[in-house]
């Protein structure tokens, strides 16, 4: 008997040992909600998770000694995902606007980005004003800053909501809308030449804004690390040196 009580207890003792390894583990992850947004977020030619998101949120993490984990997300329902404890932070170029600070806390504003009016190349001369653009088919990621600027500036009357912002890049290439609302940096990327969608182009600048990171309202001080973090990486050139890689302008 005494033999098994001891037995017993080392058995106890492993298992508390590798349950507080796992805690360890758990604590030291940082869970990060991304969709497929190039230049933000996207694979490689290898399939491996790239991009100014993905680079950032890795120097971060290296100086917060966490180990990142990037889950994909449906963006319609990114603060559900965040308040359910799926995820510990939107890091997916996310426009800083009045909703997703009513939802989340933001961490400072890191890249300026704009919404812009993306259409076939030898029509996009036709529209230089959000005036002049009422009356066409237009597509936009749902629940994202485009399709808020459609709505914004009177364009809803033939608008379709799509998953994502390549699917409203694909809406347009296949004639299904006239055109899509998305973030600058994802039609800068995607319409350049060797691209899929060379004979798109950008136009029209529908709103102009920020980008930053959202964490869940209780965690205040994940928010402050980052937040510094954040401030070392741009005083020692990492983030301009990331910025000028991906060509984007930085919000500092």
């Amino acid at each position: 008997m005494k033999k098994f009580l001891q037995l017993t207890a080392l058995v106890l003792a492993m298992l508390l040992l590798f349950a507080g390894c796992a805690t360890n583990d758990a604590d030291n992850k940082l869970v990060i909600g991304y969709t497929i947004y190039e230049p933000m977020n996207y694979m490689d030619d290898a399939g491996k998770l790239t991009g100014f998101d993905t680079e950032f949120a890795e120097a971060v993490c290296e100086k917060l000694d966490m180990v990142p984990e990037f889950v994909e997300i449906n963006w319609d329902t990114k603060f559900v995902t965040l308040d359910a404890d799926q995820i510990d932070c939107i890091w997916n170029g996310m426009t800083i606007s009045d909703e997703v600070k009513t939802n989340c806390l933001v961490s400072k504003a890191y890249v300026k980005n704009a919404q812009v009016v993306v259409m076939a190349k030898d029509k996009i001369e036709n529209y230089a004003t959000a005036e002049s653009l009422k009356g066409l088919k237009f597509a936009a990621e749902a629940g994202s800053a485009g399709e808020a600027a459609i709505k914004d500036n009177g364009l809803e009357e033939n608008y379709t909501p799509v998953a994502a912002q390549t699917d409203a890049l694909l809406a347009v290439a296949g004639g299904q809308a006239d055109a899509c609302v998305i973030d600058i940096t994802m039609a800068k990327a995607s319409t350049a030449a060797g691209t899929s969608y060379e004979n798109l182009t950008y136009g029209v600048e529908l709103t102009t804004e920020e980008y930053g990171i959202g964490f869940r309202k209780a965690d205040t001080e994940l928010k402050d690390a980052v937040d510094k973090a954040i401030d070392e990486l741009y005083e020692d050139g990492t983030l301009t040196k990331l910025a000028e890689k991906y060509e984007l302008n930085l919000a500092f």
